[in-house]
């Protein structure tokens, strides 16, 4: 396989957590964690409506499934949204060689970092994954907003 049908297959298994996340009525993001191989390792989603905790956002709960490892430097993460300020972090950390995301026109995370401490980016601009988060934004805004650190209105 070549790396565009990895990255593929890499999002197709963020798309089917963001999906799992939204039938558990949480935001629909999703994320996996793939070797150079192709062989996934980690997968999850967005679990903060599920769990309370804010803190366990897609990216975040798929780097926490895959456990204690050595090998991060080789690894792509793959994430149905542009990764926000926390996750970016945390990939940056971990130190991960790639990330592949599958939208960035509703939320421009922050890939600027990402770049910066030169990890490969590469956004796909799946309309699935801009599907799912068009229509999650226009049903629960308030949700979303809460997600991403917008306070309420006044």
């Amino acid at each position: 396989m070549n790396q565009a049908q990895l990255d593929r297959l890499a999002l197709e298994a963020a798309i089917q957590q963001a999906e799992k996340s939204l039938a558990e009525g949480g935001i629909p993001i999703g994320g996996c964690l793939m070797t150079p191989t192709g062989e996934i390792v980690a997968r999850g989603h967005n679990l903060r409506v599920q769990t309370g905790d804010p803190t366990a956002h897609g990216e975040t709960a798929t780097i926490r499934s895959a456990g204690r490892r050595r090998d991060w430097h080789t690894l792509t993460m793959a994430t149905t949204l542009s990764p926000c300020a926390m996750c970016s972090g945390t990939a940056v950390l971990h130190r991960l060689k790639r990330v592949v995301i599958g939208e960035n026109r509703t939320f421009q995370g922050r890939e600027d970092w990402l770049r910066e401490a030169g990890i490969e980016v590469v956004v796909l601009d799946d309309p699935r994954c801009v599907a799912l988060m068009r229509d999650f934004i226009a049903a629960r805004p308030e949700l979303w907003d809460e997600d991403i650190g917008v306070p309420p209105e006044r």
